[in-house]
C-alpha cells in the first residue's frame, strides 16, 4: 500500500544558469520516492512530490548540497514558559521535530529557549509557536527576531561589493586596452601599466577571488558529470589568463612585447558580475506581486488571554483566540464574529467597492478592513490556512510552476554547454590549423569568444521569469492562474460555457409573485409550501422562504421531506402531502397543471423562474422567483464577443427562463434545464466537436464541468473549494475577469515567445559570429550579459498591462 504523496518546496541558492537547475531537477527526479521535482531558476526555488515513508527533507537539502548547490533555512529562537522539567524539554524537541519543515530543533531546559532550523516555505514561525502550544506550553519570539534580512537582498549586497571591487582593479587593465585601438590611440597610458607584472598584480584577485564562485561552481558540475555556465566562463578567462602568464613569463628577457589578455579575463568576469547583478535585482521586482499580497497583512492582533488584552505579533494568533477589532483596523485573520456588529470592506479579496454589513456568526477574513464597528471575533483560521495566505500559495505555485513551452528550453540548455565546449574547440583548431597557421593568440580570442557568448543563462530565464510577471501582474487585478500551463493553456480559449446562477446573475433570487388556485388561502398556502422549502438547501427554496417570512407567515410542521434533485421537494407539513417543483414533477404525480401553463409561461419569458405546488395532490398555486443579473455581466459578454470568442450560457433551469436571462444579457447560445451531473457532459460535447473550452462557475456545484472544461475558472472569494475545482479562480466575482485572464495569458504567451526567440536568436547568430573572429572576447561578455538582462527587463514589462 503507497503513503500518501507530500509537496516541499526548497529554496536553493548558487544556481548560475539553466543547466543548473536541469541538473538539480535531474538530481531529484533519481531519488527513490521521488513522484515529480521541478526547479524554478527565476524563482530560485524547487517543488518535489514524494513519498515521505521512503524519503524526507534533510534527504533534499543533502542530494542539492552534494550537486553543489545550498538550501536556504531559517533559524528563529523561541522563549517558551511553563516547562517544569528535562521531559518537557525533551517532549517539545521530539514534537518540533517532526513537523513538516523543520531541519533542527532543540530545546534548552536552563534558559527556556528553543532554536530552530526551518524551511520558510514549508513551516512558518506561528506554526511552530502553535505546535508548543497545542503541547500545553507558551512560546513567543523575541522582539528583535522577527526583523530577519531577506537572503536575496544579502546575495545582492555582497554581488555589489564584489562587481566594485572588481571593476575598480579592471578599470585599468579596460584604459590599456582601449588605448590599442588606432581610433582611440591619442589616449595617454601611463608606462607602468603596460608592464606585465603590473597587470599580473591586477588581474590575479579578479581571477581568483572575484572568480572564486565560478571555480567553485565548474569544478561541482564537472565532479556530478555535467556542465554549466560556470565551465564556460572558467574556461574563457582561465585561457586568457594562464596564456597572458606564459606570455609575461617567456619574454621577460626579449625585446619583443608580449601579447597580454589580462583585460580579457578581468573585464569579462567584471562584466558578468555586472549582468548578475542586474539580473538579481531584476528577479527581486518580478515577484513584487508576492510582497504586494503579503503587505495587506496586519501585522499584530489584539487578543484576549485569562481575561487580559494583549497586543501580540500576527505570528502568535492561534486557532481559538478572541479577538478584538476596533473600526478602521485590518481583521487579523479568518474567523467569526461573536459580539458587535460592523460593515467591513472586503475590496482586496472581492473586488467589491461596497462594504460588508457583518454580524454575529458572520465569517470575518483577515486582512480585509473593519470600517465603523467593534467587534469581537473568534479566529478560525490563522497563519497559511487564512483566504490570503491560501491566495498567496496559488501565486507561489504558478510563479514556481513550468508551462510546457519551457520543457523544450530546459532540454536545449541541458546539453548546450558539451556541445559549445565542442565548438569551442573546433574553432580553435580551425584558426590555428587552417586560417591562421601556428598562430596561437588570434585562435585564443576566438577560442574565448565562442565560450563566452554561447552562456545559456537567457535561455533559461526566458520563461521563468515572464510566467512569475504575468501571474503576478494578473493576481493584482484579482486572477489566479494554478500553474503555468493554466496560464499557457487559458490564452487558446475559443469558445467560454458561463453558468447563469451566480455567475451571469447574482445567484440570490428573490420572491416576486405567488398565484393561488381558486379556493386557496394565501396564509395556509404560504405555510405549508414555506416549511417545507425550509428543509431544502436550494437557493431558489432559500428565496421563497425568505420571501415567506418576510410577509411574516408562521411556517407549519415538517413530518417527511424529501428532495428530487432537478425536479423539486415532497413534504408531509402538519398532515398534509406537499409537492413543489416542475412541470416534470407535476406530470409524474399526474397532477393536471394545463389551465395554469399560459400564466406560467408569462411569468418565465419575463426571466422568472416558476414553480408549481399541489397539496394532497390538487394543484394549489405557483410561486415565482427572479435573480437578478449583475451589473458587469452584459458589458463582459459583449467585450468577450468582441474578442471572437464564443459564449455559451449554461443552467439548470427552464427554457423560457434561461432565453429570457440570455437574451437580457446578450448571449446567443443557451442551453438549459442541464442537471448538475450533465453540464460535464455539455462540455464534453463542445469539445468534441475541437473547441477548446473554459468553463466558468461557482466552483461547488459546477466541480464536475471545471474539471472537464480546458479550463476550469471559478467565480469566488478565494475560498478552497473554488480553489480546488478550478484551474482559475477570479477572485473579484464579476465576468470582466474572463477576458481579463485571456487577455494575460495571450500578452504573457506572446512575451515567452518574444524572450525565447531572441535568446535562440542571440546564441545561434552569436557563436558564427564569434567563430569568424568578428568578436573580441569583451564585447562577447557584454553581449552574454546584456542578453540576460534583456530578458528579464522584458519579462518585467508584464508588471505595467494595463487591462
Amino acid at each position: 500500500m503507497h503513503s500518501e504523496l507530500k509537496e516541499t518546496n526548497l529554496q536553493i541558492t548558487g544556481m548560475t544558469c539553466a543547466a543548473c537547475a536541469t541538473r538539480i531537477e535531474k538530481g531529484l527526479k533519481k531519488m527513490d520516492g521521488v513522484e515529480q521535482a521541478t526547479v524554478n531558476l527565476a524563482l530560485e526555488k524547487s517543488s518535489i512530490k514524494y513519498d515521505p515513508a521512503k524519503l524526507s527533507e534533510a534527504d533534499f537539502e543533502k542530494k542539492i548540497e552534494a550537486l553543489g548547490y545550498g538550501v536556504v533555512k531559517q533559524k528563529a529562537e523561541l522563549d517558551i514558559t511553563g516547562m517544569t522539567c528535562a521531559a518537557c524539554a525533551t517532549r517539545i524537541e521530539k514534537a518540533l521535530n517532526k513537523l513538516s519543515g523543520v531541519s533542527t530543533a532543540t530545546v534548552n531546559l536552563a534558559l527556556e529557549k528553543a532554536s530552530i532550523e526551518f524551511n520558510p516555505t514549508e513551516v512558518s514561525v506561528s506554526d511552530i509557536i502553535g505546535k508548543v502550544e497545542k503541547l500545553g506550553y507558551g512560546a513567543h519570539q523575541k522582539a528583535d527576531e522577527r526583523a530577519t534580512e531577506d537572503y536575496r537582498e544579502k546575495a545582492i549586497k555582497q554581488q555589489q561589493q564584489k562587481f566594485l571591487f572588481s571593476a575598480i582593479l579592471s578599470l585599468p587593465l579596460l584604459w590599456t586596452m582601449v588605448a590599442h585601438f588606432s581610433l582611440t590611440s591619442f589616449l595617454y597610458v601611463p608606462d607602468f601599466l603596460m608592464n606585465p607584472w603590473v597587470q599580473l598584480v591586477l588581474a590575479t584577485p579578479v581571477q581568483f577571488i572575484i572568480g572564486k564562485q565560478f571555480y567553485v561552481g565548474a569544478y561541482k558540475a564537472l565532479r556530478n558529470g555535467s556542465a554549466n555556465m560556470d565551465v564556460l566562463v572558467v574556461m574563457g578567462t582561465s585561457a586568457a589568463y594562464f596564456y597572458s602568464v606564459y606570455q609575461a613569463i617567456v619574454t621577460v628577457n626579449s625585446h619583443h612585447g608580449p601579447h597580454l589578455y589580462f583585460e580579457t579575463s578581468a573585464v569579462l568576469i567584471t562584466l558578468i558580475l555586472l549582468g548578475k547583478l542586474f539580473e538579481a535585482k531584476a528577479k527581486g521586482r518580478s515577484s513584487e506581486a508576492i510582497k504586494k499580497l503579503m503587505g495587506l497583512q496586519a501585522k499584530s492582533a489584539i487578543v484576549v488571554r485569562d481575561g487580559v488584552e494583549k497586543e501580540v505579533p500576527l505570528e502568535e494568533v492561534v486557532i481559538g483566540d478572541i479577538l478584538l477589532v476596533k473600526p478602521g483596523e485590518k481583521i487579523p485573520v479568518d474567523g467569526e464574529v461573536l459580539e458587535g456588529t460592523t460593515a467591513v470592506d472586503e475590496s482586496m479579496l472581492t473586488g467589491e467597492s461596497l462594504p460588508v454589513d457583518k454580524k454575529q456568526g458572520d465569517v470575518l477574513y483577515g486582512s480585509t478592513i473593519n470600517k465603523n464597528g467593534f467587534v469581537k471575533m473568534s479566529a478560525t483560521k490563522v497563519g497559511r490556512d487564512t483566504a490570503l495566505a491560501q491566495i498567496i500559495k496559488v501565486v507561489e505555485d504558478a510563479q514556481g510552476s513550468k508551462a510546457p513551452i519551457q520543457r523544450l528550453a530546459d532540454q536545449i540548455s541541458g546539453i548546450f554547454v558539451p556541445i559549445v565546449v565542442g565548438i569551442a574547440i573546433v574553432t580553435f583548431l580551425v584558426w590555428i590549423l587552417w586560417v591562421k597557421p601556428g598562430e596561437f593568440t588570434p585562435a585564443l580570442e576566438v577560442l574565448i569568444a565562442v565560450l563566452v557568448i554561447a552562456c545559456p543563462c537567457a535561455l533559461g530565464l526566458a520563461t521563468p521569469t515572464s510566467i512569475m510577471a504575468g501571474s503576478g501582474r494578473a493576481a493584482e487585478f484579482g486572477i489566479l492562474f494554478k500553474g503555468g500551463e493554466h496560464l499557457e493553456q487559458t490564452q487558446r480559449i475559443d469558445t467560454v460555457v458561463v453558468d447563469k446562477t451566480g455567475t451571469v446573475t447574482h445567484g440570490k433570487p428573490i420572491l416576486t409573485d405567488v398565484v393561488l388556485a381558486t379556493g386557496q388561502e394565501e396564509a395556509s398556502f404560504l405555510s405549508l409550501i414555506g416549511a417545507a422549502e425550509k428543509q431544502s438547501e436550494h437557493p431558489l427554496a432559500q428565496a421563497i422562504v425568505q420571501g415567506i417570512e418576510e410577509r411574516s407567515v408562521t411556517l407549519g410542521d415538517v413530518q417527511f421531506f424529501e428532495a428530487i434533485p432537478g425536479y423539486g421537494v415532497q413534504a408531509t407539513v402538519s398532515g398534509q402531502g406537499v409537492v413543489i417543483g416542475t412541470r416534470k414533477l407535476m406530470q409524474q404525480y399526474d397532477i393536471d397543471i394545463e389551465h395554469i401553463l399560459p400564466t406560467m409561461e408569462t411569468l418565465e419569458e419575463n426571466g422568472k423562474t416558476t414553480m408549481l405546488a399541489a397539496i394532497n395532490g390538487q394543484y394549489a398555486g405557483l410561486v415565482a422567483v427572479a435573480d437578478t443579473v449583475k451589473d458587469t455581466s452584459k458589458e463582459a459578454i459583449r467585450r468577450l464577443q468582441d474578442m471572437g470568442i464564443t459564449v455559451i450560457m449554461m443552467t439548470g433551469d427552464n427554457e423560457r427562463t434561461a432565453q429570457a436571462i440570455g437574451q437580457e444579457v446578450g448571449v446567443n447560445h443557451v442551453i438549459a434545464e442541464v442537471l448538475p451531473e450533465g453540464k460535464a457532459d455539455e462540455v464534453k460535447k463542445l469539445q468534441a466537436t475541437g473547441k477548446n473550452v473554459a468553463m466558468v462557475g461557482d466552483g461547488i456545484n459546477d466541480a464536475p464541468a471545471l474539471a472537464t472544461a480546458n479550463i476550469g475558472m471559478a467565480i469566488g472569494t478565494g475560498t478552497d473549494v473554488a480553489m480546488e475545482a478550478a484551474d482559475i479562480t477570479l477572485i473579484r466575482g464579476d465576468l470582466t475577469s474572463i477576458a481579463d485572464a485571456i487577455i494575460m495569458s495571450r500578452k504573457t504567451m506572446r512575451n515567452i515567445k518574444q524572450n525565447l526567440f531572441w535568446a535562440f536568436a542571440y546564441n545561434t547568430l552569436g557563436i558564427p559570429i564569434a567563430a569568424m573572429g568578428l568578436l573580441a572576447p569583451w564585447v562577447a561578455g557584454a553581449a552574454m550579459a546584456f542578453s540576460s538582462v534583456s530578458v528579464v527587463l522584458n519579462a518585467l514589462r508584464l508588471q505595467r498591462v494595463k487591462l
